[in-house]
């Protein structure tokens, strides 16, 4: 999605370069495959640093939503919004009984942790399907954070969210959108509810494992929530 504007903005820069000469087909050519290139060059560049992933002894993610959460993460970085080379993926499409979210460290290109995660209580049982920007909504929000600080709430240690796309979870602030450790999220509870517990539409962790995740991913790291949805969503526009 974040990619989509990349190209959008480049595409914009290269008929800007012509000033309206439709003429000189040669260089119209050139730079459509220079477009090309930079996209090959990308994707190539994603490609490899997922088959170079070590996953120690922990599932890899899928590479459709890894590769959403990278492109995102380079222009995230280039532009400052954030500073850590941690990327912490959710995949919202697997079942909420699999562990489902992924601490990866981009400069050893390792993964650090996975674990389970809950989605909002309105946005589906066993399976996340709904999602919503909006005040009370019990509902998660898609799309890429950073993360802010860590403080000390009702669910013991917590990590407060910052959404970066506007209309889709920029609102995560006013919601309370945080991570935090919860006693629902655990083996157990899926054990005896064939499922796991739900949140108010906090990406919620187990709580013995909350002070370890939050560790790893304080201090503006990149948070990309993800689902199929997503792409099928009117175009969201990056925080500046």
């Amino acid at each position: 999605m974040i990619y989509k504007i990349f190209i959008s903005t480049f595409y914009l820069f290269v008929s800007l370069s012509f000033k309206g000469n439709t003429t000189n087909t040669p260089k119209i050519a050139t730079n459509k495959t220079t477009v090309s290139n930079v996209i090959s060059s990308i994707d190539n560049k994603i490609q490899l640093v997922y088959n170079s992933l070590q996953a120690n002894q922990f599932q890899l993610p899928k590479e459709e939503c890894f590769a959403e959460a990278l492109k995102g993460f380079y222009e995230l970085k280039e532009k400052g919004l954030i500073k850590k080379d941690i990327l912490t993926l959710v995949d919202f499409s697997l079942s909420s009984n699999a562990k489902r979210l992924w601490i990866i460290n981009l400069s050893t290109n390792e993964i650090l942790f996975q674990s389970l995660v809950a989605h909002g209580r309105n946005t589906g049982d066993e399976f996340a399907n709904n999602f919503s920007n909006t005040p009370e909504s019990f509902k998660s929000s898609l799309g890429f954070y950073a993360t802010g600080e860590v403080y000390n709430g009702k669910h013991g240690i917590s990590l407060k969210l910052d959404g970066l796309e506007k209309g889709l979870n920029d609102h995560a602030r006013e919601r309370a959108v945080v991570i935090h450790g919860a006693d629902y999220v655990s083996e157990s509870f899926i054990k005896y509810h064939k499922r796991l517990g739900r949140s108010q539409g906090c990406p919620a962790v187990p709580l013995e494992f909350a002070p370890e995740i939050i560790s790893m991913i304080k201090g503006q790291s990149c948070l990309y929530i993800y689902h199929p949805s997503i792409n099928n969503q009117k175009q969201f526009k990056l925080i500046s």
